[in-house]
């Protein structure tokens, strides 16, 4: 698969919409760049573009805005809400696909090289770029923004990574770095900035200062007013979602709004979120909830409605949550997107794949989902309204292993692809043999971890199977039955194409460990 990073410049222009468009237009002349959202604000007076490609293009995107922003921004006049130290205040660079960190802070590093080289201005480095202890924090580099530039630059544990330490006036100075995905996240309050900055204080991480942290890990907060909303915010970055989720810091801020008797109105999303944030507050208020709902999209619904993100504008899913965006143009083709007649012929292709592991993984998921028909065709009935509480247990297994096998269509394929291309490398000498041979060492091990995934994932269905031929809808038992046959033909087909690579692994750990996990057959 192609490498996929996402840049997220921060542009010190939230209200000069020619500004706004010259940028954003520098990032889709970008090859290999594509721009997925820009974000203005008038009070912040700050814009976020988002956009996404390759490490090399990405880095030339961020460039090319740079030099556009550097003639048409003048720090010497800015003012917004937004903490700010310059025209291109912060310039992150997030693995998305097929990247790692490392790859993203040399990203980073290049950016800043490139920026501070051509425009003759300072950059710092934060986050997992930062070449300090000290500047790891963006507020940490940012503290005293713009307006005590003059003074930070002559101090010299204040200068900057790449360039010298001269203030630019109409520049200030730029931040890169390279994190994990952040997302930027606003609770509304019918409040004043001051009540606001002081829930701020209390849930965010650095809380009051020194012997006074906040509630929430890995949350920044600040609280400002929106004069055209006319009403207050609590202005939050979750630096990882996985540790403070989305509604863990709606549900605080709701808590000390409550005690202070302020009424909130909603929350507003800037820039991107990625799906999993959505999913893992859709399970918060499932279970908190006692909700029984199945379905991708419904859950996005009810995160949306529980958090108020569309209060102050129509909220998009399919325009903001990055997975969405970034697989509809710039995804490679999948077999699993193909129709059915599609995926039938290019198995009957003269072609090695797709073979018998990714027609196994899609007979699997058919049977996986042959088992959630019967669990629909039997919750919410009157006739069989006793066992809605047993079908609620039942169906969600069947539903997460469909999507989960449907997923091994495509990656049984590719991890065969990655040993056919390991058998075209060069042999001619020492070296291109021994580095052919760890190649096709590691293809083969992934050609066995793929089906024994596929195995492993079927072997959670047959207890569900065997309770839902138990209680479900004695008018589908036929479609059980097959359901049945589709798993097992499923194990059989994982079965076999373990034991055809795991023959020619030489490792004997790596062997040993796997002959204890195959389902005997």
């Amino acid at each position: 698969m192609s490498k996929l990073v996402e840049c997220v410049p921060n542009f010190s222009e939230g209200k000069d919409k020619e500004v706004i468009d010259a940028i954003s237009a520098a990032i889709t002349q970008t090859g290999g760049c594509r721009l997925l959202d820009v974000d203005p604000g008038a009070s912040t007076n700050r814009t976020v573009f988002t956009f996404v490609g390759s490490p090399e293009a990405v880095v030339q995107g961020a460039l090319n805005a740079a030099r556009v922003a550097f003639k048409l921004i003048d720090m010497s006049k800015h003012k917004g809400e937004h903490p700010r130290m310059g025209a291109l205040d912060v310039c992150p660079f997030i693995p998305v696909r097929n990247v790692t960190m490392e790859e993203c802070v040399a990203c980073a590093n290049q950016f800043a090289d490139k920026l501070a080289k051509e425009l003759h201005v300072p950059v710092y480095l934060y986050g997992e770029a930062a070449h300090k202890e000290n500047r790891i924090s963006l507020p940490a580099v940012r503290a005293g923004e713009y307006e005590a530039l003059p003074t930070k630059l002559k101090n010299p544990d204040w200068a900057p990574d790449y360039g010298d330490p001269v203030f630019v006036p109409s520049w200030g100075a730029t931040v890169s770095g390279a994190r994990k995905f952040l997302i930027a996240y606003n609770v509304n309050l019918l409040s004043t900035k001051e009540l606001a900055h002081r829930i701020a204080l209390n849930i965010r991480e650095g809380g009051r200062g020194k012997g006074q942290p906040g509630r929430l890990r890995k949350i920044q907060a600040i609280g400002w007013f929106l004069e055209e909303e006319n009403l207050a915010q609590v202005s939050t970055n979750l630096l990882d979602f996985e540790i403070t989720p989305l509604h863990i810091v709606y549900e605080e801020v709701c808590k000390d709004s409550k005690d202070l008797t302020l009424p909130v109105v909603g929350s507003q999303l800037v820039g991107l979120v990625p799906l999993q944030a959505f999913l893992d507050s859709a399970e918060f208020y499932i279970q908190k909830e006692k909700l029984f709902i199945l379905e991708e999209e419904h859950k996005i619904r009810l995160v949306i409605n529980r958090l108020g993100l569309d209060s102050l504008a129509p909220f998009n899913p399919r325009q903001r949550i990055i997975e969405y965006l970034v697989q509809d143009d710039l995804s490679e083709p999948s077999l699993v997107t193909q129709s059915l007649r599609g995926f039938v012929r290019s198995v009957a292709a003269r072609s090695a794949t797709p073979g018998g592991g990714s027609v196994s993984a899609a007979v699997s998921a058919m049977g996986a989902a042959l088992g959630c028909m019967v669990g629909q065709m039997t919750y919410g009935k009157r006739q069989f309204e006793s066992l809605d509480g047993v079908m609620r247990d039942l169906i969600p297994p069947f539903h997460h292993a469909a999507d989960k096998l449907l997923t091994l269509v495509d990656a049984d394929s590719n991890a065969f692809g990655s040993y056919m291309a390991a058998l075209k490398l060069p042999k001619n000498t020492a070296e291109e043999q021994e580095k052919r041979s760890a190649a096709l060492q590691e293809g083969l091990k992934e050609a066995v971890q793929v089906p024994l995934s596929l195995a492993e994932n079927i072997n959670t269905l047959w207890l569900p199977l065997l309770e839902m031929s138990k209680h479900g809808n004695a008018a589908c038992k036929s479609d059980l039955q097959v359901a049945a046959k589709a798993l097992e033909t499923g194990v059989f087909g994982a079965y076999f194409n373990v034991l055809i690579n795991l023959r020619e692994i030489k490792d004997t750990e790596f062997k040993d460990q796997t002959d204890q996990k195959v389902p005997s057959y």
